[in-house]
């Protein structure tokens, strides 16, 4: 077996879904705290987050049948941040973790990027391999509406998807909808 082939075991493993069904990868800045409050952990604060943000959007569902529908949730950076802003040899530790995540799925569509870490790991990734950056350096407001592509793949820019900014700024949560709502529409997944 190669990485790859280990790798697509272990997803299944975990997540009872094979990496094949995937059409949407959507990369959150940094993994919690507690490994107790990340996103396939029922009831966890970063899964309220992300199904409440596609309730908003007019899809009702939990993580398990968000995979169902092809639809992946990761963090960018794999360990818990240390302090408010994330420091760059952090995002550089994870980077090749995120890359093996991301070469498990064949069949993606659309690569959400929630948040500027989330940009930066992935533009770092699509550097290396391309020797460019998918999304051009700006903000996120100005730049969410614009159309990028890595190699077929449509790139959205959004906004961190998890935390307490959620509560505060509302304006984004409706940002987040409409962006979600934009993804499945991309896909072909209709709302229930």
């Amino acid at each position: 077996m190669n990485n790859n082939e280990i790798n697509a075991a272990w997803f299944i493993y975990k997540y009872h879904c094979n990496p094949e069904s995937i059409k949407v990868v959507m990369i959150n800045e940094v993994v919690p705290e507690d490994e107790n409050d990340d996103f396939y952990v029922p009831n966890s604060s970063y899964s309220q987050s992300i199904i409440g943000l596609f309730s908003n959007a007019g899809m009702l569902c939990d993580m398990q049948e968000l995979l169902e529908k092809g639809i992946y949730v990761c963090n960018a950076v794999k360990t818990p941040k240390e302090q408010s802003v994330i420091p760059i040899l952090q995002i550089k530790d994870s980077l090749d973790e995120l890359e093996a995540e991301l070469a498990l799925f064949d069949n993606l569509k659309v690569i959400m990027l929630m948040g500027d870490v989330a940009r930066k790991a992935f533009n770092k990734i699509a550097k290396k391999q391309t020797g460019k950056n998918v999304i051009p350096s700006g903000s996120t407001y100005k730049l969410r509406h614009n159309e990028y592509y890595y190699h077929d793949i449509r790139v959205m820019l959004s906004y961190i998807c998890t935390g307490g900014n959620l509560l505060i700024e509302k304006s984004k949560v409706t940002m987040i909808s409409e962006d979600i709502q934009l993804m499945l529409s991309i896909i072909g997944d209709c709302h229930e």
